[in-house]
């Protein structure tokens, strides 16, 4: 049960961590069209990845996490 919580924890700490981060990173790479202020402002953007890149990313951070927690329950106990 602990090694499940661990892994828990890491993975959900993990995907915290990625999605500041890529938020950071989309943050500060936008750049506004100004263009786009005199057209219909009903229309915006949308942002998304595609779901199969999503899947990697979320099996990046899902392997991460074991290999987190393998490390942390390999310490030994007395």
């Amino acid at each position: 049960m602990k090694k499940y919580i661990v892994f828990i924890l890491s993975l959900i700490l993990l995907y915290i961590g990625v999605q500041f981060v890529s938020g950071w990173i989309l943050t500060t790479l936008y750049t506004p069209d100004v263009s786009v202020l005199n057209t219909n402002p009903a229309e915006g953007s949308v942002f998304e990845l595609s779901p199969t890149i999503q899947l990697l990313v979320v099996l990046l951070i899902a392997t991460l996490s074991y290999f987190i927690s393998q490390k942390l329950s390999a310490t030994p106990s007395k």
